[in-house]
């Protein structure tokens, strides 16, 4: 309900909270160290924000499949990252990634189907990362046998990759019915949904394999019960700037000039 400049400010507090949480995975339990990685989180937010933004969502498309090949050799492979320094340069890269993807969805030239508007976009992004949860947990339920990352997190299985991908393909269909969307943009509206439906898999991974590694449950005790906020948005973290990436590559999302 805000507009972009409030949304910005909003969102880059939400993420400099999650960065508050990111200094404790990266070994730093003091209280001011981490409050000063949050606050340097948020002046990279403004400086990062004056850069072209494409080249940098092609260069974070490259990190997440950099991280995704390390979530994929978990144990082996600790040594790249295990230093806190590194785990905090991790966290720059992901959380800064995070909020200037989600504000170009906010404030980008949106053109698709009949829509304009981008907060539809920004919903539906919530929408593809909470079907494919659905998705996962019951299908995982009825089917899951074979382990997805039995070494980073032992509950999740293939069937549940496999029933939260349905999930999103069948939302995809749908939601480009609305839109009402031609024969070709539709085929590339799935894919690219299926693709953030797959990244977000991997940011609940990455936050698994990082809590692992430090030996912690949650992030933090901020929302009792539910533990912090990088346990609520870790999907949403890598979701997020590979759905902006994939409609900006297609035409659909231009960048403000």
């Amino acid at each position: 309900m805000l507009p972009p400049m409030g949304f910005a400010v909003f969102t880059g507090a939400l993420l400099a909270i999650a960065g508050w949480e990111w200094a404790n995975l990266s070994g730093f339990e003091g209280g001011l160290q981490r409050w000063v990685f949050a606050l340097v989180l948020v002046a990279l937010m403004v400086v990062f924000q004056t850069l072209p933004v494409v080249p940098l969502l092609t260069a974070l498309a490259v990190f997440w499949l950099l991280i995704a090949g390390l979530v994929a050799a978990y144990p082996a492979g600790t040594g790249l990252w295990e230093s806190r320094p590194v785990r905090l340069i991790l966290g720059v890269l992901a959380l800064v990634g995070a909020w200037l993807a989600l504000n170009h969805l906010r404030a980008g030239e949106l053109v698709l189907g009949h829509t304009r508007n981008n907060l539809l976009l920004i919903l539906y992004t919530f929408l593809v990362v909470w079907g494919a949860d659905i998705g996962a947990y019951f299908a995982g339920r009825a089917f899951g046998h074979r382990k997805l990352a039995p070494a980073v997190s032992p509950g999740k299985t293939w069937a549940g990759v496999w029933g939260g991908l349905a999930v999103v393909a069948v939302l995809a269909l749908a939601v480009a019915w609305w839109l009402e969307l031609a024969s070709i943009a539709v085929i590339q509206f799935a894919l690219a949904s299926v693709l953030t439906a797959l990244a977000s898999v991997l940011g609940d991974l990455f936050e698994s394999m990082l809590k692992r590694h430090r030996g912690i449950k949650d992030s933090s005790q901020l929302l009792p019960g539910h533990g912090g906020i990088l346990d609520r948005i870790d999907s949403l973290v890598v979701a997020i700037p590979v759905l902006a990436s994939c409609f900006t590559l297609l035409g659909w999302l231009t960048p403000v000039q």
